[in-house]
């Protein structure tokens, strides 16, 4: 079987796979073999001459082998600064992270390990290292990205953060607060990868697998099984709070029709477009403990979404939101709340999940919800009964499909 991995575009043909072709295109993966007498995975390359229409597999494979059964999930990409490939890969069982180094694809040198560190319960993925620019700032971290698999904070898999400095060879977790964290908190967003080959200076951008490992294998089959949440760009945010990733959906070029959102009376419901569509709240300064909001697909099925300030929470709850496919499925999911950053929330509504934003993204939760029906209503509440200070916009998407 082929694991996960990473392509890169070998714009000078260091590999010499490219030839006439200048520049071409090389996957990294890991190679999964098992029989009755062992489990082996090594990291493998193959190439693509037609922008990645067809691939051929290098016969030198594997360009890396420990002999272990526990060894995948190469992040690669080019380090302007050394002037190498690096490679980022997991030591599963030993929750350990290993950096590499290549001058050719081909050829590694192992630079350093991280790790054990954080969340050691389950097994250690697809690991990403990625430098994040500071949001109007000349600073910047670096951060790796670990996949848990099981045992994850929300349970079944999930994913965590470090913050911290990487000199070209070793990472070096931060002490500072905030530096260590989840990416997201939902149950449904895993194994996010980076894209490769941005415009210099883009800030980096990740697309995480929306599943969880729970119950991937009970999922619905028609029309898919399975989807990717929406590109989100990072950047670094610091405040009295510490230091936090900001994450930022990209959603512009989809968006269509635009809605404000007026504030609400008291138990006023409102229609909202059918999926997908983008919300964007902004809740007013309040002495309200409990608040949020109830997204509606009919009288007897919603999904809840608000900040809890008493428990410095915030929650996502898909206990009534519609078809539950496993007794793992049913579910209130929440984040740690930083009192002195905004009560905001960004939604990204579709037909089977929501994308929640909040505290100006500093707080990443994705959850699928599988409703009965298409049509949604918007009801807002609060712990006294009292109406809130909302403003806001909605935007209907545009499919990403043509």
């Amino acid at each position: 079987m082929i694991f996960t991995g990473s392509v890169v575009v070998d714009s000078h043909d260091s590999s010499g796979f490219c030839g006439r072709s200048k520049e071409c295109l090389v996957a990294i993966y890991t190679g999964h073999r098992h029989s009755p007498q062992q489990t082996r995975q090594t990291q493998n390359l193959a190439y693509s001459l037609d922008d990645g229409r067809t691939w051929e597999r290098y016969a030198g494979n594997p360009v890396l082998d420990l002999h272990k059964g526990s060894f995948r999930d190469p992040s690669v990409s080019w380090d302007e600064e050394q002037h190498h490939w690096r490679m980022a890969v997991s030591l599963a069982a030993e929750h350990v992270v290993r950096f590499y180094a290549s001058p050719d694809l081909k050829t590694w040198t192992q630079l350093s390990d991280f790790g054990p560190a954080g969340d050691v319960a389950g097994a250690w993925e697809c690991p990403v290292l990625l430098r994040i620019p500071e949001e109007n700032g000349p600073g910047d971290l670096w951060a790796l990205k670990v996949g848990v698999y099981p045992g994850a904070q929300q349970g079944g898999s999930g994913e965590q953060y470090f913050l911290g400095h990487f000199d070209g060879k070793r990472f070096v977790a931060s002490n500072l607060p905030g530096s260590y964290g989840w990416t997201n908190y939902g149950k449904d967003d895993y194994c996010a990868i980076s894209f490769n080959g941005l415009p210099q200076g883009e800030n980096p951008i990740i697309i995480g697998w929306m599943s969880n490992w729970q119950y991937a294998a009970q999922m619905p089959t028609s029309p898919w099984r399975g989807q990717m949440s929406l590109p989100r760009r990072l950047s670094l945010r610091r405040d009295h709070t510490g230091v936090a990733i900001r994450q930022e959906p990209i959603t512009t070029p989809l968006r269509g029709e635009h809605t404000a959102i007026q504030p609400p009376q008291h138990g006023e419901i409102t229609s909202v477009p059918e999926p997908p569509f983008e919300l964007d709240l902004q809740f007013g300064h309040s002495v309200e403990q409990v608040f949020g909001m109830r997204l509606y697909t009919d009288e007897k099925h919603w999904t809840e979404i608000g900040f809890d300030r008493s428990k410095r929470e915030f929650f996502m709850d898909r206990t009534n939101a519609g078809l539950a496919i496993t007794p793992d499925f049913p579910t209130k999911t929440t984040a740690p709340l930083a009192e002195n950053r905004p009560y905001d929330l960004k939604l990204i509504v579709d037909r089977s999940s929501i994308e929640a934003y909040a505290q100006n993204g500093t707080i990443a939760m994705t959850n699928l919800v599988f409703p009965t029906f298409s049509n949604c209503k918007l009801a807002f509440f609060s712990a006294t009964g009292k109406p809130l200070a909302i403003k806001g916009d909605l935007w209907k998407l545009r499919s990403v499909w043509k």
